[in-house]
């Protein structure tokens, strides 16, 4: 890893251009080297690293201004933005599809036998699936506003848990546009299937849960908002 440059973070909001006089000598000719500045971003101002002055910021391209970076210091950045892709993309992202692929269960199985139309329990899923994308999406965006715990900006992190919540629950309401209503369960049952070891996938993968433990999880639990779908919906039909 070492040997690579970081390059193109002089525009971002964090970078100072006062330290340019402060560069140490033997970077590249003196319109280089006025160029240059320090980034007081949190990853950046971690491992004291220069950077030169172009566009954009965590861009680690190749840049001849740019002084190159150890591989200690490397791996240290690789952490920080490991953890920032965690917290700000796939955790919101994994929370939303758990609660819409699991949330959404009982009432697009209920309306199914209830109503014994496939059209119905579409119409279900669909109200169901976007109603809980709304509701979780301004959950999680006014819950923090990732000033302190460092979890990104509250209106990306929604947008993420919204948009993956309405597609967890829309993924089995499409089958319902199937107008025989057996075949359309059918349908239904084995894309729940594949979306509760998606999610339990997706855990083992980015949050290191031990994969036998994690499909257990997801799937008891689906499991049984799922079976009281279908009781509830058995139940109101006679």
């Amino acid at each position: 890893m070492s040997g690579i440059s970081l390059g193109n973070c002089g525009a971002c909001s964090h970078f100072d251009r006062k330290s340019a006089e402060t560069q140490p000598s033997g970077i590249g000719d003196e319109s280089a080297q006025a160029a240059m500045g320090s980034c007081l971003h949190p990853h950046h101002a971690a491992t004291g690293l220069r950077v030169s002055a172009s566009d954009g910021c965590l861009d680690f391209s190749a840049d001849p201004a740019a002084p190159t970076l150890d591989s200690k210091r490397l791996e240290t950045v690789d952490r920080a933005l490991g953890r920032d892709f965690l917290l700000q993309k796939v955790q919101p992202g994994l929370l939303g599809l758990m609660d819409g692929s699991v949330s959404t269960l009982a009432p697009i199985f209920a309306a199914a036998g209830l109503t014994g139309r496939s059209m119905s329990a579409f119409f279900v899923g669909v109200a169901a699936s976007v109603g809980a994308g709304i509701s979780m999406g301004l959950a999680e965006a006014l819950s923090d506003d990732g000033k302190v715990t460092g979890r990104g900006t509250p209106v990306l992190r929604g947008g993420i848990t919204g948009i993956a919540t309405a597609v967890g629950g829309m993924l089995h309401t499409l089958p319902f546009l199937i107008p025989d209503l057996h075949v359309a369960l059918r349908l239904a049952y084995a894309v729940v299937a594949v979306e509760l070891l998606g999610i339990a996938y997706i855990r083992f993968r980015f949050m290191k849960t031990p994969l036998a433990k994690t499909v257990v999880q997801v799937i008891v639990g689906g499991g049984i908002v799922f079976l009281i779908g279908v009781w509830l919906g058995r139940i109101g039909a006679g």
